[in-house]
């Protein structure tokens, strides 16, 4: 089957994330063995190693009703089981948003979250932590008849009044009269508000990770799918009917939700004119079939404003048709191949550079710091030796001047160290006005106020103004903590200075805390509340519980984002004289070693050889150590800078 290239490729990258952990474990253990650790730089490596533990490669799949999205995940990933597993047939839409993976300790279910659940005001996140509020079906994985019977529940749907469909945030009189629906009694509703499905296929036990949304309704009703599932994707499908190109619909959700999600980059898209099989035309010939999808994708193009490569012409129903009955030829005309070659290359491409790109920024500091300490310990040992190798030890003159500089250097020490402990006590007082500025209690306080304020408006126009006001007030905690920041990091910056300049010690810049990237991406919250707010599905609805929900998952975002400032901020004042204590330490150390060396050689002649094989034997265990470390640093694969190996 041609689709085992995605798999190989899923296959290589869940390697090579699996190698990385290996590696970073091994850093870990390394720093452990060689008295290099602390508990800041130990939390940091767990966190790194828990997140690439838990990495899913995200897929998600968006489009309008009846655009063939569920059959087009059926062909890519599901066709090897040689029934349509996803429901797909005509008139049966996927009506909950539904997220496939495999999750080893929960074993192979669906899980479903009740409609209903909407009246809550409760985040999907803190009902995924809850098991218990969901409807759990297990699935048997060794009958796809059975998988697919149980997934037809994701179909389902009931009747209820119009009043809860309205409250549900399921009901649009202007929609309903375009339709022909007029004050009905009933209101059909999908069963489900969302779905979890966990089977250890092979994909998904690679760590594959499919969301399937559902229509513009869907997208317009949870804000949560727009504002925080799409985003983190690492890639978004948009699905179009070749036979209508891009409809008014279509546009609407491309611009609301999908480049919202994506930024200005534009990573990570890709967007499938499916059901090209409706242009199949024998009449018109292969030209006239070519020609006609040239011109749907360069149109498409034009209105999506996307580059014509990003565009991939698609028959899912004849691709699934192929798979399933092994038919080469038929796969070759769905045109298949092409987007799994895209998905295969491109997305889990730029999924790994991603991930290095997260552990260079988290661990990149720490690895960096002990290349050049370790470098440092064996230029010295290497100098001293050299020394002790030319040094007339019979020259008693020579011995009690050596002995009297060590010495000197000793009290230097030993009155400087006094010094850096006043420093550190300074240090410690700004680093906890720093860390205060993102305190919980501050944030809660004004969240809680504005939230109120919001609750106790009574249009949609308030509301609004409410919200400017929160993230005003957000602003202006980040903005007093950049002054507290640039203080904190002189003081930093001059204890560093001071111990470079007195002691000679290697330059290791000290990592600097910054406040802009919290900034940037409380800006962008806003942002992406204006847009989903301003989108014409949300004007139209104008219903408080889509506000409600969407400012609520707006505050959460943002009160995560200040409580990961706050836990920053604490663990790099924990850790940033780190590495200019074990400098210290190493410091104390040499001269301790020189002095009792100097003594014994001043004491005895006869101890100079053996001092200078002391110090030999001191100095191949310190190149083994960084010999180590070098190997360590090559297994992770990323590019660290200032790696010596002088």
């Amino acid at each position: 089957m041609r689709n085992l290239e995605f798999k190989e490729q899923l296959h290589e990258y869940s390697n090579w994330r699996e190698h990385l952990v290996q590696a970073i474990e091994m850093y870990r253990e390394w720093r452990n063995r060689y008295n290099f650790s602390d508990p800041q730089s130990t939390d940091t490596l767990l966190n790194i190693l828990q997140g690439l533990n838990m990495d899913r490669v995200t897929l998600a799949f968006v489009a309008e009703f009846s655009r063939g999205k569920t059959e087009l995940i059926n062909a890519l990933f599901f066709a090897e089981t040689g029934v349509r597993l996803l429901p797909s047939s005509p008139g049966r839409t996927t009506m909950s948003p539904t997220e496939l993976y495999w999750d080893e300790a929960g074993g192979s279910y669906i899980r479903l979250l009740n409609i209903e659940s909407r009246l809550e005001d409760i985040s999907l996140m803190d009902y995924k932590r809850n098991p218990d509020r969901w409807t759990q079906i297990s699935l048997n994985i060794d009958s796809p008849t059975q998988m697919q019977e149980a997934f037809r529940e994701l179909v389902a749907t009931k009747k209820v009044s119009k009043e809860t469909a309205d409250k549900l945030g399921l009901w649009n009189e202007r929609e309903a009269a375009e339709q022909g629906i007029i004050n009905p009694e009933f209101v059909e509703v999908p069963c489900w508000r969302h779905a979890l499905i966990s089977f250890p296929h092979p994909l998904l036990k690679e760590g594959l990770c499919i969301l399937d949304t559902p229509g513009l309704n869907a997208l317009g009703t949870e804000p949560e799918l727009t504002l925080s599932m799409l985003p983190s994707a690492q890639a978004i499908v948009f699905v179009l009917a070749a036979d209508t190109g891009v409809t008014k619909s279509d546009l609407e959700m491309w611009k609301s939700h999908v480049c919202s999600s994506r930024g200005q980059r534009r990573q990570g898209l890709a967007v499938v004119m499916n059901k090209i099989d409706s242009m199949w035309d024998d009449l018109a010939g292969d030209t006239g079939y070519d020609a006609a999808i040239q011109k749907q994708i360069e149109t498409s193009a034009t209105i999506l404003n996307l580059k014509q490569e990003l565009i991939f012409p698609v028959s899912a129903k004849q691709a699934l048709l192929a798979k399933v009955k092994g038919d080469e030829a038929l796969l070759e005309r769905s045109r298949l191949i092409k987007l799994e070659n895209y998905l295969s290359e491109d997305i889990l491409n730029q999924r790994r550079d991603i991930l290095k790109g997260v552990v260079e920024k988290d661990i990149g500091f720490l690895v960096s710091e002990s290349i050049k300490l370790m470098n440092s310990k064996v230029v010295n040992a290497s100098k001293q030796l050299e020394e002790f190798k030319q040094v007339d030890f019979e020259n008693q003159e020579m011995t009690g001047k050596l002995m009297a500089e060590t010495r000197d250097r000793q009290n230097t020490y030993m009155a400087n160290i006094e010094n850096f402990q006043a420093s550190r006590k300074v240090f410690a007082v700004q680093a906890r006005m720093l860390i205060d500025s993102f305190s919980k209690d501050k944030i809660d306080e004004i969240i809680l106020r504005t939230k109120e304020d919001m609750r106790k408006s009574l249009t949609t126009y308030g509301m609004k103004q409410n919200m400017r006001k929160l993230f005003d007030e957000l602003r202006d905690l980040l903005q007093d903590s950049v002054d507290i920041t640039e203080e904190t990091r002189r003081l930093i910056k001059a204890i560093h200075k001071k111990f470079q300049d007195e002691y000679g010690f290697k330059e290791i810049e000290p990592q600097l805390f910054s406040i802009k990237q919290y900034q940037f991406e409380l800006e962008q919250i806003f942002e992406e509340g204006e847009a989903f707010r301003n989108s014409a599905r949300t004007t139209m609805t104008e219903q408080s519980l889509v506000i409600n929900k969407l400012y609520s998952t707006l505050i959460v975002k943002a009160r995560t984002i200040l409580q990961q400032a706050h836990k920053d901020a604490a663990t790099w004042s924990n850790s940033v004289l780190t590495p200019l204590m074990h400098q210290i330490k190493d410091h104390k150390k040499q001269i301790e070693s020189r002095l009792i060396m100097l003594r014994k050689i001043n004491e005895s002649k006869g101890n100079v050889n053996e001092s200078i094989a002391q110090l030999e034997a001191e100095l191949a265990p310190l190149k083994q150590q960084r010999q180590e470390l070098l190997a360590i640093i090559k297994a992770m694969q990323i590019n660290i800078t200032d790696i010596e190996t002088a």
